[in-house]
């Protein structure tokens, strides 16, 4: 059955094959990212919608708006984020909060506007993108693996509250995906193919879970590299 379903950081990366992975097979998908400028998707049954999901500020305003948009809406892929990385003193203030609130406070924003709309309908979809850092906490990830934990706990918790609203609620920890999230990090993943995650992996965890019957759950999906390679890039250290 066809639906409509709504992908966070849908302009590159990961939200883009979703959102590509989706469309493919019949669905129609409001994307929501800052900026289209450089993927812009031309599909009918795409629409995109300009949203800084990080400015917490403008968002209570903003995502009424949002809801009122998208009455057809029955998913969500909650799937925007950013990565940063360094020593805990490393960090500004103002960078601990602009992590922690895109990466796990603005989805549950994003959660808390649609959910009556859900609860009323009695069926729907949350799908989070965790990371492989939700599982366990790695040198120079403090902030980051905070986020990604906390975000888990989060669908945790959210998959109890919602169970009986018959609105399911899973997680996708993936390691590390070839995509534009490492271009302004100093490490990426190794290039061979069994050395990262590809993007359309994510997209068929997706798809997995979107298709299993209604009445059963997948709780959680971790995806990992067969081999985990991670390659330093010498003009990122100064070398």
């Amino acid at each position: 059955m066809a639906r409509t379903i709504l992908v966070t950081g849908a302009s590159s990366g990961i939200g883009h094959a979703i959102s590509k992975d989706l469309l493919a097979t019949g669905h129609s998908v409001v994307g929501v990212a800052r900026d289209f400028g450089k993927s812009p998707c031309n599909h009918p049954h795409f629409s995109s919608i300009s949203l800084d999901l990080g400015n917490l500020d403008t968002l209570p305003q903003e995502l009424p708006k949002l809801v009122g948009q998208c009455h057809a809406v029955d998913a969500l892929i909650c799937n925007a984020g950013q990565g940063r990385f360094g020593n805990l003193e490393q960090f500004s203030y103002t960078q601990i909060r602009a992590l922690m609130d895109l990466n796990f406070t603005s989805h549950a924003f994003l959660v808390r506007a649609f959910l009556p709309q859900f609860k009323k309908a009695s069926r729907g979809d949350i799908i989070f993108t965790g990371s492989e850092a939700a599982l366990q906490g790695a040198q120079k990830g403090t902030i980051y693996c905070a986020s990604k934990f906390a975000l888990r706990g989060f669908a945790q918790a959210l998959r109890q509250e919602c169970g009986r609203n018959n609105i399911r609620v899973a997680l996708v920890n993936p390691g590390m995906v070839d995509t534009p999230f490492f271009d302004d990090l100093d490490f990426a993943p190794g290039t061979e193919p069994d050395q990262h995650i590809a993007p359309a992996d994510v997209a068929q965890a997706v798809a997995l879970i979107l298709a299993t019957r209604q009445g059963t759950v997948i709780d959680e999906i971790n995806l990992s590299p067969q081999k985990n390679v991670i390659d330093f890039k010498p003009d990122k250290q100064g070398r």
